[in-house]
């Protein structure tokens, strides 16, 4: 064994060691030069063009869990886990949930048989101007509509509605959030009770005014005692989508901000859940 660290530790290879270390070889010099020219040319380069990014971002999508309200009738969700660090080093859940659950897409065939399924929708139709119209102060009547006269108020104080733009309705009904039972708001008979929008203003706004969708923060785009669903067959059947369940609508503006709906896009959906982004 000593011989061994001797020839080791000889003078000659602690040298060449030595002078290795403190002299870099010529393959080494090449590299570090190579680098720096990268690194000075990468400088001299005119920034590439971005987008400016917006001044803040409004989640307009309520957390999925098995305490959200659903409509009467349907289950809630169901998040199960299934994998764990401790079992594979990845952690995953299984869900079980029906499409129209939490904050989510109606796409036309939801209504309309045979029209455009969930993944058909137009990726350019989810990305759009947000317009915002407020009616919850008649909202404390829960079987108020969004009216005519509403968008039309609205265009008087803000201009007119853009072209292809998303119309939402704030009714403030997310304030019974915590409550799924008043968020339902269900009568002795099972009817539920809820704004929503006129069957005709909701043709207004996909007929005349060009919207490729509109939303709401109540369960339903018709009012919570409609049976024909009017709305609904006005919007779907324009081949244009619904959003129900939005939130924090009161955090946007009435016009000017850009939203983003990530809808969902598996084969033959009639919707689903979907993560709704407000940029301002």
């Amino acid at each position: 064994m000593a011989g061994i660290f001797r020839a080791v530790c000889a003078p000659e290879i602690v040298r060449s060691a030595h002078d290795n270390a403190v002299r870099p070889s010529r393959r080494g010099l090449l590299g570090a030069l190579s680098v720096a020219a990268v690194a000075t040319a990468v400088g001299n380069l005119p920034l590439a063009r971005a987008t400016p990014a917006p001044s803040r971002v409004v989640d307009l999508t309520h957390t999925l869990s098995p305490r959200l309200p659903v409509w009467p009738g349907n289950p809630p969700p169901a998040i199960v886990p299934v994998a764990t660090h401790d079992s594979g080093g990845f952690a995953q859940n299984a869900l079980a949930l029906w499409e129209h659950t939490g904050t989510h897409l109606d796409a036309p065939v939801h209504r309309v048989p045979g029209a455009a399924t969930a993944d058909a929708i137009p990726a350019a139709d989810l990305v759009a101007p947000l317009v915002v119209i407020d009616i919850s102060a008649k909202a404390a009547d829960p079987d108020a509509l969004l009216t005519r006269a509403d968008i039309d108020e609205w265009q008087n104080r803000h201009g007119a509605i853009p072209p292809r733009a998303f119309v939402a309705l704030y009714s403030g009904w997310e304030r019974r959030l915590a409550d799924p039972v008043a968020f339902v708001n269900a009568d002795p008979s099972g009817t539920p009770h809820a704004p929503g929008f006129d069957p005709e203003a909701a043709r207004h706004l996909v007929a005349d005014l060009g919207a490729v969708g509109v939303g709401v923060d109540t369960l339903s785009l018709d009012a919570g005692t409609s049976r024909d669903y009017g709305a609904h067959a006005a919007v779907l059947g324009a081949g244009r989508y619904g959003v129900e369940m939005l939130a924090n609508l009161a955090d946007a503006p009435p016009s000017g901000a850009t939203v983003v709906i990530g809808a969902p896009k598996h084969a033959g959906g009639t919707g689903g859940p979907c993560r709704v982004l407000a940029l301002v």
